[in-house]
């Protein structure tokens, strides 16, 4: 029994020791392929970081290009505007107009087609308010003749007693010759006195119609004055359903703060755009470039455009228009220039409000030697690259674009160098320190050049403010652009009123009655009665 249970016991101790050794087998094993595996990524992540840091000189030709985004639009668009006669004169105090109603953009229409609605609110409160100053000057015209037409006949009755007094006093002077001296003179001065009584009327007589005249032609003023404001008002209330002006496919108008002016927008006198008909014959780019590359811009560059709808399609341009007045756009902090590019050709697929990514190409080189940016090293006096062949070379750098640098002396095409500064840096020999002058006289050429530059900017400045003020004192005392607008005629008081071509005069339904004309005085009513 004992002899079973001490066999049974070593048996199973062996097995467990078996066990237990085979367990530690496997963890060994693990442990090895796990140092094989990072001993492997190690060795080929620096075999690829070595054969990353190395790169070979580059020859060909070389561009320096400004990329930007911008947007088509059409530059010999014809505007579709609320009615012009807004901003005359007589239409002073008229504010922001609503748009009721505008046909979807896209909508292809022909000449004199509708597009819009404006409020006409405004303008016929406006309306109410002329009629009744019209009626009140027509009533105010009336008794100003009737008084005056009293008046006049009360002297012309004097003066037609002061004649028969006249009379009356040369027939005593006729009959006094027998009469003694003393009654003679009495008669004469009698006659005397009542022949001045009768001029001094006459010239009263003459002074009262020339202020009868003037009275009443001041009346008449006022009236015309407020009876053209209100032929002009009924005229553009007329104008209010907008129509093309003539045929082709309707864009919203994009205004200042980016937005499209759609249904519910407003319009004022001065803003009256209301949508565009764009002549797709001739389509421009319109971008911004920073502060930075602006000076690289110039008129006649040559541009690569893409369309972002359509990113197949590539189309050649030309730089026409680069701003010299910079501007700050919503949502960004650096002042940009707006630059124009005109599109060669044109193709019937592309719209205005596309976006477009512009190349523009600022300058081109044949035939150069170029390396990566990243692999081009310098300080205050040299520039320099590590060749693999331990050398620090110093090289003269040209001009560069976002990624590679053109080298005019100190390396050549096909040589390897290191794109990132190599560990042992510190060990390379440097070589080519005649070169150190030349680049010290390229730097020094560069710094008067961006020193006469910013003086030319600076007398460009000072330039445009000498004449804003110059602008401002010239037209101080009056409001520049406040010339009379097409209809305009100067009226009796010297004053300019508009008067729109074809007003009838006539009330809309919405502003009285429609079936009568109004009345209004006869231009021969300020003439004074005859005597």
């Amino acid at each position: 029994m004992y002899v079973y249970i001490a066999a049974k016991v070593v048996l199973s101790g062996g097995q467990h020791n078996h066990s237990r050794m085979k367990k530690k087998k496997i963890i060994y094993l693990s442990l090895a392929a796990v140092i094989v595996v990072v001993a492997a990524i190690f060795i080929f992540s620096s075999s690829d970081k070595e054969e990353e840091q190395r790169v070979k000189v580059l020859k060909g030709d070389f561009e320096i290009v400004v990329t930007t985004s911008g947007e088509l639009v059409a530059p010999n668009s014809v505007n579709i505007t609320g009615p012009v006669e807004l901003q005359g004169r007589n239409m002073r105090g008229i504010g922001d107009i609503k748009i009721l109603d505008l046909i979807a953009e896209g909508t292809v229409v022909d000449s004199g087609d509708y597009v819009a609605t404006l409020d006409p609110s405004t303008i016929q409160t406006r309306l109410k308010d002329l009629d009744a100053e019209v009626e009140k000057f027509v009533g105010q015209l009336e008794r100003t003749q009737l008084d005056t037409s009293l008046n006049l006949r009360t002297i012309r009755n004097n003066i037609k007693n002061l004649e028969f007094e006249v009379e009356e006093k040369q027939i005593v002077v006729d009959q006094s010759i027998y009469e003694p001296p003393a009654t003679q003179r009495q008669a004469k001065n009698a006659l005397d006195k009542a022949i001045r009584d009768l001029e001094q009327e006459k010239r009263n007589y003459t002074l009262k119609v020339d202020q009868a005249i003037a009275q009443v032609a001041e009346v008449q003023v006022s009236l015309n004055r407020a009876q053209t404001e209100y032929d002009g008002m009924v005229d553009v209330l007329s104008r209010f359903n907008v129509r093309a002006p003539r045929s082709g496919m309707v864009i919203y108008y994009k205004m200042y703060n980016g937005e499209k002016r759609k249904t519910g927008a407003t319009v004022s006198p001065w803003d009256l755009i209301i949508a565009t008909l764009p002549d797709f014959s001739v389509m421009d780019s319109k971008t911004y470039v920073n502060e930075i590359d602006i000076s690289k811009i110039k008129t006649g560059q040559e541009v690569r455009i893409g369309i972002d709808a359509f990113p197949d399609k590539k189309y050649p341009g030309q730089v026409i228009s680069v701003a010299n007045i910079g501007e700050q756009l919503r949502n960004a902090d650096a002042k940009v220039f707006e630059v124009v590019i005109r599109l060669r050709g044109t193709d019937p697929i592309l719209r205005p409000a596309m976006t477009t990514s512009n190349q523009i190409v600022t300058a081109s080189f044949s035939d150069v030697v170029y390396i990566p940016i990243e692999s081009l090293f310098g300080n205050d006096t040299m520039t320099y690259v590590y060749k693999t062949n331990g050398v620090k070379q110093i090289v003269v750098a040209g001009e560069m674009n976002e990624n590679y640098c053109i080298i005019e002396q100190g390396i050549q095409d096909g040589e390897e160098i290191y794109l990132s500064e190599p560990q042992n840096a510190e060990k390379f020999k440097l070589i080519g320190e005649e070169l150190i002058p030349i680049i010290k006289h390229r730097k020094e050429e560069k710094e008067r050049e961006e020193q006469q530059r910013l003086e030319e900017a600076r007398q460009r400045e000072e330039a445009r403010k000498n004449a804003r003020q110059n602008f401002r004192g010239s037209g101080r005392g009056g409001v520049p652009g406040n010339a009379p607008s097409q209809g305009v005629a100067p009226n009796g008081s010297g004053q300019a009123r508009v008067r729109p071509e074809g007003a009838t005069g006539q009330r809309p339904a919405n502003a009285g009655d429609s079936t009568q004309q109004r009345r209004r005085p006869q231009a021969d009513s300020t003439q004074a009665p005859q005597k």
